[in-house]
């Protein structure tokens, strides 16, 4: 995605939760997770329903080292997908939680 052109959408005023996701993604991808991580707080802030923003906030946490931040957006949006019907994100951040749990089990 460009990033900047994503940026100028978000400056003339076009902010939305799809703009947010997108850049908040896009960020993440090119390896700024601190500002994935805003983003994508931003996207589920504007739609709390938003399935996907709830499991990319998630890996932006987790990529920016916050394993408990990571398993609290996975657990809101594991509940939020299955409100929603969506099966098969509530089982995508199930299994994200399970690896948290299995990762923190063997540090101990």
């Amino acid at each position: 995605m460009d990033i900047p052109a994503l940026q100028r959408l978000l400056e003339r005023g076009r902010d939305s939760a799809l703009l947010r996701f997108g850049l908040g993604k896009a960020l993440l991808d090119a390896g700024d997770t601190a500002e994935a991580v805003i983003h994508l707080q931003r996207c589920v802030a504007q739609d709390p329903r938003y399935s996907a923003g709830w499991k990319w906030l998630g890996k932006a946490h987790l990529a920016a080292g916050d394993i408990d931040a990571a398993a609290q957006a996975w657990h809101q949006g594991s509940t939020v997908a299955e409100t929603n019907g969506d099966k098969q994100a509530a089982k995508e951040m199930a299994v994200f939680l399970r690896r948290l749990q299995k990762a923190n089990a063997s540090r101990v």
